[in-house]
């Protein structure tokens, strides 16, 4: 086909992607394209949250936490501090988007308007904050009366909750929390410090949320964007929004140009979109000038691979956490890394950080299918291996097993050199 050079106007025929340059389009839209230019900066971390919108959290840290590792891919070393840093400044702020997550604030007001449209939480403790609201109004006097306040503040008295064995009073900050009268003020060795909004966010007033409609339609955009492309079903995924609301909205940004319709080949759920801002991308990738060149290891909470099914669809990539599979199940081990060399998702990493001992343990490192152990490739993975355990602070790199066997020898070597 013809490419498309007229990047401000409706296109006249629909553009049509092959499943690699919609991979590269995909990758490019996501930081995950090529190697990082230059030593990253604190600027570098608020970009990146910005361009991909959710930085999503979580507890297990077995190698490098979710949010820190997810800007490694993309930004390869840098100041941890930065993050809390931002955090504390109020250029973000943490609440559900696809998990728990860390936000731009200017997203805050997309938020606040799916919070007041409906509670966002678990059913049960929707139930149970309308048959405690004493408890919740006695939480509040407290933060209002004496300031910030951490679950571990409050004594293990009483009965609990059951959520997790929860203790009555975290199951009412939780509620308040995705209610929205309280936000997370900061982090302390990663547990919530919970403070009044009026507080955290002391400019924002509720009148200037958006309607409903309009948060979806701002959130489908910014999924739409950050995806490089999209279909309905991986635009409503990306902040777990209704199929049926997203749908309005890509009807209603397409009749506004501001997104545009795409085809892609091997792919299900055509049509696809592309956000006006990406249409420069889309010609590049049109033209095969969108070169893939990064090798990076992945956090299981990384957005590329977070919606399974699209990691399926778009990469042949099928991909479990297993942490959470009884032991004899699991197929590939506890807390399992996918790695993307290039442009492909080439292999996973069973990895554990041993800390104390400043060891980088390798416990079996696979190849996908039809892979082969190359130098070049083995190469790449051993930098990036010895980069991604350097970052940690970790000297020492030690691979147990891999498969094919043949490529514990190539890596290793190259980790020697």
């Amino acid at each position: 086909m013809r490419p498309f050079l007229r990047y401000n106007s409706r296109m006249s025929e629909i553009p049509v992607l092959t499943k690699t340059q919609a991979q590269h389009l995909v990758l490019a839209g996501l930081g995950l394209l090529t190697k990082p230019r230059k030593k990253a900066s604190k600027q570098d971390l608020l970009t990146t949250i910005r361009r991909i919108h959710n930085l999503q959290l979580d507890t297990i840290s077995v190698v490098a936490r979710a949010h820190l590792h997810i800007l490694w891919s993309r930004l390869s070393n840098y100041e941890a501090s930065w993050l809390e840093e931002l955090h504390a400044e109020g250029r973000l702020f943490e609440y559900f988007s696809h998990g728990v997550s860390l936000l731009p604030v200017e997203d805050y007001p997309l938020f606040r308007s799916l919070m007041m449209q409906k509670f966002v939480g678990w059913d049960n403790i929707r139930d149970w904050g309308e048959q405690n609201a004493d408890v919740l109004e006695e939480i509040l006097q407290h933060i209002r009366q004496n300031g910030e306040v951490r679950s571990a503040d409050f004594e293990n008295k009483g009965s609990r909750g059951a959520w997790w064995d929860w203790k009555v009073e975290k199951v009412a900050l939780e509620h308040l929390y995705y209610r929205g009268d309280l936000m997370i003020a900061r982090r302390e060795k990663f547990q919530r410090v919970y403070d009044l909004r009026e507080r955290v966010l002391p400019n924002w007033d509720d009148s200037q949320a958006p309607s409903h409609a309009e948060a979806v339609k701002a959130l489908t955009l910014n999924a739409v964007k950050a995806l490089g492309l999209a279909n309905l079903s991986w635009a409503s995924t990306y902040f777990y929004l209704k199929k049926t609301e997203t749908a309005q909205a890509l009807k209603e940004l397409e009749e506004a140009g501001l997104i545009h319709e795409i085809k892609v080949e091997e792919l299900k759920g055509n049509p696809f979109y592309v956000h006006a801002d990406n249409l420069l991308l889309l010609h590049k990738s049109l033209e095969g000038k969108l070169r893939p060149t990064h090798t990076a290891i992945l956090s299981p909470f990384d957005p590329l691979i977070t919606d399974r099914a699209r990691a399926r669809d778009l990469f042949d990539f099928d991909y479990n956490i297993e942490c959470y599979t009884p032991a004899p199940k699991r197929t590939y081990g506890y807390f399992v890394l996918p790695i993307l060399h290039k442009g492909k998702l080439v292999g996973r990493m069973d990895a554990k950080a041993w800390r104390n001992e400043k060891r980088l343990q390798v416990i079996k490192l696979y190849l996908e299918p039809g892979v082969k152990p190359k130098a070049a490739l083995a190469k790449d993975l051993a930098l990036t291996i010895k980069d991604y355990a350097a970052w940690q602070g970790l000297k020492q790199v030690q691979i147990d097993w891999t498969e094919p066997q043949e490529l514990r020898g190539l890596v290793q070597s190259k980790l020697e050199n």
